[in-house]
């Protein structure tokens, strides 16, 4: 029997306060009543990805963080640098909701056919504010998860998989035929890999431990060049230079690593030129950077010519560029691939109030491979 739907509903806040504290909560809202083109989700199943990070924690410093509160109601508090509140200014005082992703079963839906058709069925939506026990969604946001398909398998149906297919289409519309990608080993990392291999696109892997490397290698990864070994350069070079990958999407953002993945693609360009320019190959080099696993500045030393850019790339924008029958051709690939290319692995599953908890959000914050947390709202208080 389908549990009766409550009048309120649990959800996790992240408020910039104007005292300058960022502060982590869990509060009552009123369970929304689908529209007509609407359902209204139990929400079941929603990850922590990377991407979620910024908006629950603002850049604060989470190691000066202090819990009260009660075990169910943890009140998360931490304070904020002069240059974090800047930058928030458009935040402070706002109570955001948080989460880009989950699944979940539909327990209502509005008048509309499309909206009646999903009552029962399971899907995942990609809409903000999934750390919640209740959302609503517009029905053709919806993904219909097959039958039978619990919401864990479908949680992670949008963020991962939509970039990895994004590489590849943003691979293909650019001209390039290979690709370089940084913090290799992720989720988002191992299903590009099983992509590439699928699609043939030779594919450069960057890790940062040996044992990284062997996780890559066990799925079918060819070219895998681990940054914390002393032969990292010519190993990149090499890898580039028999993939003729011209195009990286990097997670870091920091450090050097853009300028290293440019000069490997410059030393394998020179492999083949026919005469000399000093200006460098005239072959075009693209780094997209993604994510911030390094916070520090991007360092480039200009050492691979001047046919190359380096620029930010983000999904959403990606999405609206290709328009709506080309996203729904790419969420259908995703659904068909759920078990297999885009299957995601978490390493603990979580309630609400767990959130808050010190040891997870350090956890968190790490992104370490292989500890990747699932949210599951329905669960009670600070114990699965």
């Amino acid at each position: 029997m389908t549990p009766a739907i409550p009048s309120t509903s649990l959800e996790l806040r992240s408020l910039v306060t104007e005292q300058g504290t960022l502060e982590l909560s869990l509060v009552d809202v009123p369970v929304p009543v689908p529209k007509p083109g609407q359902v209204l989700m139990r929400v079941e199943a929603a990850p922590i990805n990377p991407s979620d990070l910024g908006l629950l924690f603002a850049g604060a410093n989470m190691d000066a963080a202090t819990v009260d509160g009660t075990p169910d109601r943890p009140l998360v508090t931490t304070p904020l640098s002069e240059g974090a509140l800047r930058a928030l200014a458009a935040r402070v005082g706002r109570s955001l909701p948080v989460g880009n992703e989950g699944a979940g079963t539909v327990v209502a839906a509005g008048d509309a056919p499309a909206a009646q058709a999903l009552m029962g069925r399971t899907v995942s939506v990609a809409g903000g504010g999934m750390y919640t026990q209740y959302r609503t969604s517009e029905a053709a946001a919806c993904l219909v998860l097959p039958e039978g398909t619990p919401a864990r398998t479908g949680a992670s149906s949008f963020v991962n998989p939509l970039t990895a297919l994004g590489m590849i289409e943003t691979m293909r519309r650019e001209g390039h035929s290979g690709l370089v990608h940084t913090a290799a080993a992720s989720n988002l990392g191992q299903m590009l890999v099983k992509l590439c291999l699928e699609e043939d696109v030779p594919l450069v892997n960057i890790v940062r431990r040996p044992e990284q490397e062997e996780l890559l290698r066990s799925i079918g990864a060819v070219h895998v060049c681990d940054s914390s070994a002393s032969s990292f350069k010519r190993d990149l070079r090499e890898a580039v230079a028999a993939t003729s990958a011209t195009l990286a999407f990097d997670a870091t953002g920091g450090g050097n690593l853009a300028s290293q993945i440019l000069s490997a693609m410059e030393a394998a360009a020179s492999q083949s030129a026919t005469e000399y320019s000093r200006y460098g190959s005239a072959v075009r080099k693209q780094v997209y950077i993604y994510g911030g696993l390094d916070p520090s500045p991007t360092i480039l030393t200009r050492t691979f010519g001047f046919a190359w850019n380096v620029g930010g790339w983000l999904l959403t924008p990606f999405l609206q560029s290709i328009g709506p029958e080309r996203f729904g051709q790419l969420r259908q690939t995703v659904a068909a691939g759920l078990t297999t290319t885009f299957a995601s692995s978490y390493s603990s599953e979580i309630s609400l109030a767990q959130v808050l908890d010190p040891s997870v959000f350090s956890q968190c914050i790490k992104q370490s491979t292989g500890e990747k947390v699932l949210v599951n709202p329905q669960l009670d208080g600070a114990g699965a």
